[in-house]
């Protein structure tokens, strides 16, 4: 297993691509400078109304494929 740790701050109005399907994935950086991409959908169960914001953790298998991403 491969685990990534980064930060997300968005509004609700920076999201709203992601929520309507306008943009299929996310890019971000994790706390060594990694850039890691995945599918925006992933990441929509933690959006509220003042959008995105907090410390999450991506797991993916051996292969790149995704496993889980939790709120940490």
């Amino acid at each position: 297993m491969r685990y990534y740790y980064f930060g997300i701050q968005m509004s609700y109005e920076q999201c709203s691509a992601f929520y309507k399907g306008r943009t299929p994935s996310i890019q971000v950086t994790d706390i060594t400078g990694r850039t890691i991409r995945f599918p925006a959908a992933k990441i929509l169960p933690f959006m509220s109304q003042i959008g995105i914001r907090g410390q999450f953790r991506l797991t993916l298998d051996d292969n790149n494929k995704f496993v889980s991403l939790e709120r940490i």
